[in-house]
């Protein structure tokens, strides 16, 4: 697997871009590009000479790849190494990376916020306007996060055929053009 085409060498370096802009590790992205469309499961050795990235480098990316849930290690017949695979299904690995962030990043988000609401409550120092606009804030994070949840556990067929309706739902709330 050391040779790529063009297009795979774009997408690889594209996705490695967009990892970037996502706060994810460059070289973490393209393992994970390199994975998604590779069709065989690969082993470290091969994912660093693909991709010419120091075995270290490709060790630490794969450990977060799997702390993220979006790439899992597999066993070859016959080859004692261990081998890697990317999640087949783009939903799938769509709603493990928002979990994921919601659990890094909303959750911790909203505790902060509440917990500086209390404090708002009891501290002369902090105005009215401040506790109402971290009031706002945290609304709109609870609204969101349960929004979230209920959406979280829908067929992928449900799902797909909710994101297709996009403006037919404006239609139906009697909003937008």
């Amino acid at each position: 697997m050391n040779k790529l085409s063009p297009v795979e060498q774009k997408f690889i370096l594209h996705w490695g871009e967009m990892g970037t802009k996502w706060g994810i590790n460059r070289t973490v992205a393209q393992i994970h590009a390199l994975l998604y469309i590779t069709p065989k499961p690969l082993n470290a050795e091969e994912i660093s000479d693909t991709l010419a990235v120091a075995r270290s480098n490709v060790s630490n990316s794969l450990k977060e790849l799997q702390g993220w849930r979006i790439v899992k290690l597999v066993h070859v017949m016959g080859d004692k190494r261990d081998h890697f695979e990317a999640l087949p299904d783009v939903w799938e690995t769509f709603r493990i990376v928002l979990d994921e962030r919601k659990k890094r990043e909303i959750d911790p988000t909203l505790a902060v916020l509440r917990e500086c609401i209390a404090k708002a409550k009891e501290d002369s120092a902090t105005g009215k306007y401040t506790e109402q606009r971290l009031r706002d804030l945290a609304g709109f994070f609870e609204t969101t996060n349960e929004w979230y949840e209920q959406i979280r556990s829908w067929p992928t067929s449900a799902l797909t055929k909710f994101v297709k309706l996009g403006g037919k739902i404006q239609k139906l709330l009697g909003i937008g053009k």
